[in-house]
């Protein structure tokens, strides 16, 4: 049986984070055992998993990894020590649940994790949330009704508008509309919803340590339009006045810009991030060029949440093979992004 070698206990100055364990059937609980674990992780910040303890049990058991992993009622009630894994134990998956199958039951855990962790950290209990991937059929299956981890978050905060962002270590994107069909996405496309989602990103990565981020902002149709050969002039009308009006007020963004230029001088290092008018505009570059530590950052919310940019894997659940990195960065991410203990959400 492998066993961590970390022999530091973490500082209370780190910060608290909670880390839902996903959809109990996927790949979920081996990334977070895996990832709660990592050294690096326990040095930048004090990890609190909201989920099943026998289900973490379990997945130590398919790593090959020794563990204690302790059930805890509340946040204070957290000893982090090495490897020790703190857990608020919802006990909502049966001892018999098999890895890989969607399950109507592992989705509605999934909501309840998510639920939990948000109550966490609207009380201030922890700062920021990090989120193994939940599994949207099961979560329908369970009658919770929502696309996704960032429409569920922003609803159980009461938040109206937030927006997705995925970071790599080439490249990051925030994206203006996601879950919804193209031509849905080009008809919600406005200008004051692109100016809102540049100065998210802005505020995100000044957040991150970068004091005067360059974004770059992708057109809708090829070439940009190239003065109205394509399109019915969608980035003057719904593009170009969101960007001058950001602009205006001191940040350093330019646009719109053709996508398929802009993700290749951005992938090159000339731009910090890239403004994708739709979901696979920005997925289809991140997952090319880092999915395997890719991180999906919800900003918007009253605390930051980041995520890996993977789903349940229900093909290789319950198999020790799942890729961790994701999970590690993921964290990684939170820690740097998080609202500070001293300081209240």
């Amino acid at each position: 049986m492998k066993t961590t070698t970390d022999t530091t206990t973490a500082p209370e100055h780190l910060p608290l984070v909670a880390v839902t364990m996903g959809d109990g059937a996927g790949v979920g609980p081996e990334v977070v055992v895996a990832a709660v674990l990592d050294p690096h992780s326990n040095a930048e910040c004090r990890p609190v998993v909201i989920g099943d303890a026998m289900r973490l049990r379990q997945a130590a058991e398919v790593l090959g990894i020794t563990a204690l992993i302790v059930a805890i009622d509340t946040v204070d009630k957290a000893v982090f020590e090495p490897g020790r894994i703190n857990v608020i134990d919802l006990g909502l998956l049966p001892e018999d649940l098999p890895w890989g199958q969607l399950s109507p039951v592992a989705g509605h855990a999934a909501y309840e994790y998510i639920r939990v962790a948000s109550g966490l950290a609207m009380a201030g209990q922890v700062q920021a949330i990090c989120t193994a991937p939940l599994n949207k059929e099961a979560l329908h299956a369970a009658g919770h009704i929502y696309p996704g981890h960032t429409e569920l978050l922003a609803h159980l905060t009461n938040t109206e508008e937030v927006s997705m962002m995925l970071s790599t270590p080439k490249i990051r994107v925030i994206h203006v509309t996601t879950h919804i069909g193209l031509v849905d996405a080009i008809r919600k496309i406005n200008p004051d919803l692109v100016e809102r989602t540049i100065r998210r990103g802005h505020d995100a990565l000044v957040r991150a340590g970068i004091p005067t981020p360059k974004i770059g902002v992708c057109a809708i149709n090829p070439h940009a339009g190239e003065n109205g050969l394509f399109g019915q002039g969608e980035e003057a009308e719904k593009i170009a006045p969101g960007v001058q009006a950001a602009a205006a007020d001191g940040i350093d963004v330019t646009g719109p810009l053709p996508a398929d230029t802009l993700f290749f001088l951005a992938g090159r290092g000339d731009y910090d991030l890239v403004v994708a008018m739709y979901h696979d505009q920005g997925h289809g570059p991140v997952k090319v060029l880092g999915i395997e530590a890719g991180v999906n950052i919800t900003v918007g919310l009253p605390v930051i949440r980041t995520s890996v940019d993977h789903g349940t894997a229900f093909d290789i659940a319950g198999k020790a093979i799942a890729d961790s990195r994701s999970m590690v960065e993921a964290l990684h991410q939170a820690s740097e992004m998080a609202t500070r203990p001293s300081v209240a959400v």
